[in-house]
């Protein structure tokens, strides 16, 4: 089984081995019936969001260079230290990520197996959304990315597992307090034509409560911590709370 699908909470993504391979997936169409899914992830701290990678082109989306042709795509956004350095972020450096802007980065990491498989260690949520939604929401992906000279998206380093990329985020959509990743992940939606308010959302828990109201539409279909067999993910070690 390849490696969950990391969720960087803060400083930076929980990765878990195994030894197992998973079966192989069973292509499905995308929805049809004018209406697609979006998943969502969540953590005790941080939430991303599962797109279909084909749709999200179809409605414009550029995406960066090393992205092939996958099923998903995974995103999220936040601080790039955090994102890029192996080690834990240092006193100062969660001081700067919190209190001062600092540049930011938005993950993109495809796959092609079932999400509840791939990301087993992180709550999914699905909603199905009318597939032209995808369009403002594609304005809105692409507003984050800083381009390079063939107007592509400018990466900045490779993921931390998979092979996705780390794009560079405009000057100003810097991190800074309270504009963090729950914030983006809201904001993405709210860009998808949700009642979701970004300005509402600091924690994880932020994003889900308006997620699954009745206007939004999202539903748990995967609990790590109530699926028999399955471990849920570790604890955050202490000062890895900060810098997503």
């Amino acid at each position: 089984m390849p490696p969950p699908l990391p969720l960087r909470p803060l400083a930076g993504a929980l990765m878990v081995a195994s030894s197992s391979r998973l079966p192989a997936p069973v292509p499905t169409p995308l929805a049809d019936g004018g209406r697609v899914q979006v998943h969502l992830l969540a953590d005790p701290l941080h939430t991303g969001l599962v797109f279909e990678l084909r749709w999200l082109e179809e409605c414009g989306y550029v995406k960066p260079p090393g992205i092939g042709n996958h099923r998903y795509v995974s995103m999220s956004w936040g601080d790039e230290t955090a994102y890029v350095q192996e080690r834990w972020l240092s006193p100062v450096q969660v001081f700067r990520a919190l209190v001062l802007p600092t540049p930011s980065v938005m993950e993109c990491i495809p796959f092609d197996w079932k999400v509840e498989e791939v990301c087993l260690h992180q709550r999914v949520y699905v909603a199905e959304l009318p597939r032209s939604s995808g369009v403002p929401l594609a304005r809105f992906l692409n507003a984050h990315a800083q381009l390079d000279e063939q107007g592509r998206p400018l990466t900045v380093a490779a993921t931390s597992w998979g092979d996705g990329r780390l794009i560079r985020c405009p000057d100003e959509l810097s991190y800074r307090f309270p504009r963090m990743c729950n914030r983006w992940t809201a904001e993405a939606l709210a860009s998808a034509g949700l009642p979701v308010d970004g300005t509402a959302t600091l924690t994880a828990g932020d994003v889900i409560r308006q997620a699954t109201s009745p206007g939004s539409g999202f539903r748990l279909i995967w609990d790590p911590v109530k699926a028999p067999g399955t471990r849920s993910s570790p604890p955050l070690p202490a000062g890895r709370e900060s810098g997503n």
